[in-house]
């Protein structure tokens, strides 16, 4: 059974969905099945993989809102490993339509123990913020990978994201643990990426992945073209960080505890 990994951080730009299309991509290209549920209802992941966000019962709004099992709204992307549920403007409007609906907080959950057994990998790509719907997928994960720009204030709100898995552990999902920590747009040119990076890893330690996510262009340009940077140059330095990243989550068993 494969295990699920929720892509969050409360703090928009910090290469949140860039983590979760690429490292899907680079998964399946290690012929790992991987599905990737797009549970922000900008729907970035779901255009970066080339899909669009048209409105119909194939979307994760359906799951949540129970009008669609997650056998009928996968979407199989073109190389044959890798997954996807789309999402579309209208998810925004489930943390409104459930807030009154019993055990609202395990929609997904439940969604995905139907075809969890299909997969090595479920990733879910939650929306900048600690709503429903990140709070849906941090309830039906069994670890969170947590992306954090090597920028200034890049530790600003991550206490209070920690706050709150510990919060989810103690009330709904007491398996949940930290997979780790990946840091992002790091240039190595520029003290302060060097001194961010230096300083998150004396904080976390191990906890932090190996893997340093570069600033790079090419990653930039891919989601204008609707894939992930492994299809578009997998020569950018981008490309290979994601590979880099999945090898290391893979030699890791998936979870850091």
């Amino acid at each position: 059974m494969g295990r699920i990994l929720a892509v969050t951080n409360q703090k928009g730009g910090v290469g949140k969905t860039a983590t979760a299309v690429n490292l899907a991509a680079a998964l399946g290209a290690a012929e790992k099945r991987v599905l990737l549920v797009d549970c922000d209802p900008q729907g970035n992941a779901t255009t970066a993989l080339g899909e669009t966000k048209s409105r119909s019962s194939g979307t994760t709004y359906a799951l949540l809102s129970g009008q669609g099992r997650v056998q009928d709204v996968v979407r199989r992307v073109a190389p044959p490993y890798l997954d996807l549920v789309v999402s579309t403007p209208d998810l925004s409007g489930a943390e409104v339509e459930l807030v009154n609906e019993p055990h609202r907080e395990f929609r997904l959950r439940q969604a995905l123990r139907e075809i969890h057994a299909e997969y090595d990998c479920i990733l879910l790509d939650c929306p900048p913020s600690l709503g429903l719907l990140t709070l849906n997928a941090l309830v039906a994960a069994d670890a969170v990978l947590v992306p954090l720009q090597c920028e200034y204030h890049a530790l600003e709100g991550l206490a209070q994201l920690m706050r709150t898995l510990e919060i989810v552990r103690e009330r709904l999902n007491p398996d949940l643990v930290l997979a780790g920590i990946v840091l992002t747009m790091y240039d190595p040119e520029l003290g302060l990426s060097r001194q961010v990076a230096a300083e998150v890893r004396q904080h976390f330690g191990e906890r932090v992945f190996g893997t340093l996510i570069p600033r790079d262009r090419r990653l930039a340009e891919a989601p204008g073209f609707g894939k992930p940077a492994i299809w578009y140059d997998v020569r950018t330095p981008g490309a290979r960080a994601y590979l880099g990243l999945a090898w290391e989550i893979l030699e890791s068993g998936g979870l850091r505890v």
